[in-house]
């Protein structure tokens, strides 16, 4: 039997925080609920990152649902990946059931149902605001690396916007960026290899394939204005609360290009923008994507080296992000290795693998002798998980088996009608919903080559002979041509000869000038 008092006065001591804060859950040892125990989760360190894992059906999604809520209620904005399709009841209050009745009777705390501020976002045709970028904004770069490009036609890319620069077209869409790389590779190759060097067919006709394969997967969609502004994603209520942007993706498996794009432009575009912020008591953005073994088993190589990077970099920017994912196993450990928080709900062990897996997992944790990790990590319930984060001076706290609290918002979808009055209300929506379709790079080099090929037809048509006379029909006859060789070669013999540079003797060879 573990000391409990020890242990009481460890998680006070290690869950105590300066600054803001909220409540995860209450701590348990032996299966005992210690009531005031409370396992609080400090604003200030949430840009550390976090994973939240578990088996499934074990509340992972529930848990970061008390977050976002616990979030928003500090005025921090949160943009969440709604994979499942199941986080848009976050906009209509929860109501109390058996269930939580017990919850927080064993816990000694109460339980008010609430309604949060949502945002629903769509990168595709679904209700909500639509998510754009330009090609422009992606830069050659990341165009590349969205593409699976080789360094030839990396340079190839670089040299497209580098023309497009100089001459003042805009790229836009995806139909802008094809058809410049058509006329690059064809009607002004010429000009284009005058200025910036020689161009490889082939090269242009494995861009152009990629781009078609991003196009199936309904990135034309994606491509476009009006931009988004990250800025609003940083929105607060009217109320004082966080907006939390919800975007729907449920169709990611099929479409995984596109959701990797997505990724890569938000991600560049968040650490661009914002500027250097430190350690704030609060972060400005919080991203949460669940179901997150999919990005990282769907993603392009390129999508896994950003969200390496980012992790890294972004806390200083003020931005956390949270992967909800089965195993912790599922991330790579060089992502891993800089998620702060973890929250690990239970693990399920059917074979041999199971069981290794989950050995690995326990060993991702802070050592305890309170707890067999790699046991209970199995036999824990519905809404329990272990929990360690990093407080204030970047030290993991005590790992900590804790019932979680339950969601105040609804634990279930929106309907259709739901929806469509939280569509109505947005005026974000209303601000990105036209598709502009600008003056780029399509209507001027397509204006381009239609002159040119005007022109071409003016210059024929004027070139072209009147009519001809009797007279010169009959000159230009073969026959009158012919006679009119022979007299011409007759007269040149008889010039040449007076000149003495005429042909020798007939019994002798002739020679000739060609």
């Amino acid at each position: 039997m573990a000391d409990k008092n020890a242990f009481i006065d460890s998680i006070k001591t290690g869950y105590s925080f300066k600054g803001e804060n909220f409540p995860l859950g209450v701590a348990m040892l032996d299966g005992e609920v210690l009531t005031g125990t409370i396992v609080q989760l400090p604003l200030k360190t949430m840009n550390r990152h976090g994973l939240i894992a578990g088996a499934t059906g074990t509340g992972k999604t529930k848990t970061l649902q008390v977050i976002a809520e616990g979030l928003s209620d500090a005025s921090v904005p949160v943009l969440m990946m709604d994979i499942k399709g199941d986080l848009s009841g976050i906009a209509e209050a929860g109501t109390e059931n058996d269930k939580i009745k017990e919850r927080y009777s064993k816990m000694g705390l109460t339980w008010s149902p609430k309604a949060y501020p949502v945002e629903l976002m769509t990168l595709s045709n679904e209700k909500g605001v639509r998510l754009r970028a330009t090609v422009t904004e992606f830069g050659p770069i990341l165009i590349s690396k969205i593409l699976g490009l080789n360094d030839t036609q990396q340079g190839l890319v670089a040299m497209i916007f580098k023309y497009c620069d100089d001459n003042k077209i805009p790229l836009l869409d995806l139909k802008d960026f094809t058809k410049t790389l058509q006329y690059i590779s064809d009607e002004g190759k010429a000009e284009i290899e005058k200025t910036y060097g020689k161009i490889a067919t082939t090269s242009t006709g494995t861009i152009l394939r990629k781009v078609i394969e991003l196009q199936q997967q309904g990135a034309d969609v994606f491509f476009g204005e009006p931009s988004f502004e990250v800025d609003d994603l940083m929105r607060i209520s009217n109320d004082g609360g966080g907006m939390i942007n919800i975007l729907r993706v449920t169709d990611m498996q099929n479409r995984p290009k596109l959701f990797s794009t997505f990724m890569l432009q938000l991600l560049a575009e968040l650490y661009a923008v914002l500027p250097e912020a430190g350690d704030l008591d609060k972060p400005k953005l919080v991203l949460f994507i669940d179901e997150a073994h999919l990005v990282f088993q769907e993603a392009t190589e390129a999508l896994l080296q950003q969200i390496e990077t980012v992790i890294k970099l972004i806390r200083s920017k003020g931005v956390g992000i949270f992967f909800c994912t089965q195993n912790p196993q599922d991330i790579p450990a060089s992502v891993l290795s800089q998620l702060g928080l973890k929250v690990q709900h239970a693990l399920r062990a059917f074979t041999a693998a199971d069981r290794k897996t989950i050995k690995q997992a326990a060993d991702n944790y802070p050592e305890t002798t309170y707890y067999k990790v790699d046991d209970l990590i199995t036999q824990m319930g519905i809404g329990e998980a272990f929990v360690t984060l990093l407080n204030e001076k970047g030290i993991p706290t005590p790992l900590v088996h804790t019932m979680l609290v339950s969601p105040r918002s609804r634990m279930d979808v929106l309907t259709d009608g739901e929806i469509d009055d939280l569509v109505k209300q947005s005026k974000l929506v209303r601000k990105y919903e036209q598709s502009i379709d600008s003056n780029s790079a399509y209507e001027i080099l397509s204006a381009k080559l239609a002159d040119a090929e005007q022109k071409s037809t003016d210059e024929k048509n004027t070139s072209k002979k009147e009519e001809p006379n009797v007279i010169e029909k009959v000159l230009d006859n073969s026959v009158t041509r012919q006679v009119g060789r022979t007299a011409a070669s007759i007269i040149t013999r008889s010039l040449l000869g007076a000149l003495g540079l005429g042909g020798r003797s007939s019994t002798k060879k002739k020679s000739s000038w060609f």
